[in-house]
């Protein structure tokens, strides 16, 4: 498949982009104010222990105090029975940890005591000694062979285990003992560091998004590797010459007028994907809506007509559908839990093929997803794992005037709330006269469709009503002034 990462780097913020047969598929975003945490390792300290959890809030010098489950502290040993947090940690010790979870929304990050660190073709497991192989490599004889190469590499007089990275497969001897070799440097670096460091300090951050892409997000299937900035571009090389060296060859520096991103149409695609509605090819469309506990998906058939039948309109429907979502899963970065409401189908032929179909498109998703198929109430139930926030709340932030609700009341509601505060008012004091303060909307509709309203309470009150624009207000906002 053709697969392109498109790399735009400024000083502010650095993005990446990855295009399959043109698409893009999935975005990443990384601000200097604002860089992610998962990876990182802390001398964490011990805030509270909370039993009744089985968690404990764990100090690594953020805002809010990291979560640590009795499930995420690494024992040494899988089958031994799990201890209860409050006989493994107490208040004011201090412990090793690494950020699983960036914090969401109001949560804290998520942190293990099980440390782990990504190199270029393996994953270093320091406190364990399991050698796993990646699920996207299928074959069992080249699955024992990997596991016997790289427990062959291994010092002797070091202890581990690691996971072989789907791109291993195709490694050299050479090149999977430099990635040992330095993973194992960067584990004793961290070890030196935390017997000296005070508690809260920071021993090991991962790499910037630019490096972590060549990283993780080559594939045997990345074409090029397209860079808009020549510091980046020369810093991507050296990283790739030591580690990577397959990369140098499909690695670019784009030095174009035009912006890179606008060049391959990035930008408009991100501003596409901000937006609830997902126009189908056919005139279908799906409306997607991301809340707190869950994302809800659904589908509709538009414009579409097939020309042969209802259901098959439908079905075709859902079929192009499966795609869109998949596809925009990725781009959005959607994680927790998602319910997909297809449009019924009564055909369980045409139920299996949608869900068959449904689980192709998400097949190239990188982030671990569960697809219960349907329920039956006729909806798919899915989760896909959430390690970092949404693309909507990277780049967004709640509209100042309706406070996330995504609609305001009407002028027509605003103006009887502003006439009963009036009526409130004129039975507690004893002003000469009410100035309602009001955006120009609801000043508009009091001198036009209200005026009679109006009237009629200054009869009843006997207290003269005056109107005044406030253009500073929003729509749901007043203020009704004694005078």
């Amino acid at each position: 498949m053709n697969e392109q990462i498109l790399i735009n780097v400024t000083p502010q913020e650095s993005r990446v982009a990855i295009l399959e047969q043109g698409a893009v598929q999935e975005l990443h975003v990384e601000r200097g104010s604002n860089r992610g945490l998962v990876g990182n390792v802390y001398l964490g300290r011990v805030g509270r222990v909370l039993p009744g959890m089985q968690s404990a809030f764990i100090e690594i010098g953020l805002a809010r105090a990291a979560f640590l489950h009795v499930a995420e502290v690494w024992s040494g040993n899988k089958t031994a029975e799990q201890k209860p947090i409050e006989k493994l940690l107490h208040e004011g010790q201090t412990i090793v940890v690494q950020v699983i979870k960036d914090p969401i929304g109001s949560k804290g990050a998520r942190l293990s005591t099980q440390i782990s660190f990504a190199g270029r073709l393996l994953v270093y497991l320091p406190q364990d000694q399991h050698i796993g192989i990646s699920q996207r490599i299928e074959d069992e004889a080249e699955r024992e062979h990997l596991r016997e190469k790289v427990h062959a590499l291994m010092p002797p007089s070091e202890t581990g285990g690691f996971i072989v990275r789907t791109v291993a497969e195709t490694a050299t001897d050479e090149e999977l003992t430099a990635d040992i070799e330095y993973l194992i440097k960067l584990w004793r670096g961290i070890l030196g560091k935390s017997k000296t460091a005070a508690p809260q300090a920071l021993l090991y951050q991962d790499l910037d998004l630019t490096l972590r892409a060549l990283r993780d997000l080559v594939t045997s299937e990345t074409e090029r590797i397209i860079v808009d900035s020549r510091d980046t571009h020369l810093k991507l090389t050296q990283f790739a010459e030591q580690y990577s060296r397959k990369s140098l060859s499909v690695l670019e520096h784009y030095a174009g007028d035009r912006p890179l991103f606008d060049l391959f149409g990035v930008e408009d695609e991100i501003e596409r994907a901000l937006k609830r509605r997902v126009d189908l090819k056919s005139g279908g469309y799906v409306i997607i809506d991301q809340t707190e506990a869950l994302t809800t998906v659904d589908v509709n058939t538009g414009a579409f007509v097939s020309g042969r039948s209802f259901d098959d309109t439908i079905f075709k429907t859902n079929l192009e559908a499966t795609q869109a979502i998949a596809r925009q899963l990725r781009l959005r970065n959607l994680g927790g839990i998602i319910i997909v409401d297809f449009i019924d189908m009564d055909n369980d032929e045409h139920k299996n093929a949608v869900l068959a179909e449904f689980n192709k498109g998400l097949s190239r998703d990188r982030t671990r997803i569960t697809v219960n198929g349907f329920t039956q109430l006729g909806l798919v139930e899915m989760t896909r794992k959430r390690t970092r926030e949404s693309l909507a709340h990277v780049l967004c932030e709640s509209c100042p005037t309706c406070s996330g609700r995504g609609e305001i009341k009407s002028a027509q509601t605003v103006c009887y709330e502003v006439l009963r505060e009036i009526m409130r008012s004129a039975r507690q004091f004893d002003a000469k006269e009410f100035r309602i303060l009001a955006a120009q909307s609801v000043i508009d509709r009091f001198l036009d469709e209200e005026s009679q309203g109006v009237t009629m309470l200054e009869d009843f009150i006997k207290k003269p009503i005056s109107l005044s624009v406030e253009t500073s207000y929003t729509q749901e906002q007043f203020d009704v002034i004694l005078v």
